[in-house]
């Protein structure tokens, strides 16, 4: 039996010692300070969340790139997988309008995952950083569009009348307006706001057939059924126009040896995406983006 009283005969080499505090070694470092009680123990990735920025570098992150790993996610449809990406990018962003429109995205992808109490917690989270920027247009009407859908319906009209007051060219905003109007049953103010989202460059099979309810609910039944007609029209030619598009894709990936039938997702590149809001223009409507430089008139 060893006998652990008496002293040791190891004997230690006798340096210089370390001069100062040396962190690595540090058995508690300050900053990684814990409260248990907050800590889920089944959640996996407390530790990693924890002490990323102390393993990495945040000049060895792009933050654009992150950004754009979250966009082509989305194109994809692998929302779970943008949605980690996004909080990356907004964890690693300097510039705040690369955090704000990541949060903004971040939430869009929440939301297809019909996540939106997340999907509200990113927006905010963004209009926080700046609630009057290039973004925050975008977060007031798709932060009203997840208020819509989890149930807080007045407080979503009134997040869509302030997206239009911070840019009043923007045509998703009017679009929202006006859904949001006519649900409340106020036709004719849901008129006025559809029709400046047309003007404003939504000429898209959505945005008409919402502008034949209107007018059937104030009863302009003739114009109503035009509007429609030439809505479904618009859908049918986008419907083909995509299946057409999906062919030709489909013989490109099998004479060239493409990855299936679609190939290699393209870059979407940096724009916002307007995702589920209430008016956002999909491959299905054939519509145009708005042009911000067209000339247009309120009524």
């Amino acid at each position: 039996m060893t006998d652990r009283e008496g002293d040791s005969d190891h004997t230690f080499s006798e340096g210089e010692g370390f001069s100062g505090d040396y962190d690595e070694f540090d058995l508690d470092p300050p900053e990684l300070g814990v409260d248990p009680s907050k800590v889920d123990p089944v959640d996996s990735r407390v530790v990693t969340d924890t002490l990323d920025r102390h393993n990495i570098d945040s000049e060895e992150v792009d933050a654009n790139e992150l950004l754009d790993v979250g966009l082509n996610y989305m194109q994809i449809n692998r929302y779970e997988q943008a949605t980690e990406a996004f909080e990356r990018a907004a964890q690693f962003a300097e510039d705040d309008r690369i955090e704000q429109e990541s949060w903004v995205n971040k939430g869009v992808a929440h939301a297809e995952l019909e996540e939106y109490d997340e999907a509200i917690g990113a927006y905010r989270e963004a209009l926080r950083i700046d609630d009057s920027s290039e973004h925050a247009a975008t977060a007031e009407t798709n932060l009203a569009y997840a208020l819509w859908e989890f149930g807080e319906t007045s407080e979503a009209l009134e997040h869509a009348e302030r997206a239009i007051e911070i840019d009043e060219r923007f045509g998703e905003g009017w679009y929202n307006r006006a859904f949001f109007l006519s649900e409340r049953g106020l036709a004719e103010e849901a008129l006025h706001c559809i029709d400046n989202a047309i003007r404003l460059g939504m000429r898209n099979s959505r945005v008409l057939e919402e502008k034949a309810e209107i007018l059937e609910e104030l009863g302009e039944y003739d114009e109503a059924e035009e509007i429609a007609e030439e809505a479904n029209e618009m859908r049918e030619r986008a419907e083909q126009r995509v299946m057409e598009e999906r062919k030709e894709m489909q013989g490109q990936g099998q004479g060239q040896g493409q990855a299936g039938p679609g190939g290699q997702p393209q870059q979407q590149g940096r724009r916002q995406r307007q995702g589920r809001q209430q008016g956002g223009i999909d491959a299905m409507d054939g519509g145009r983006e708005p042009d911000r430089d067209d000339e247009w008139k309120l009524e």
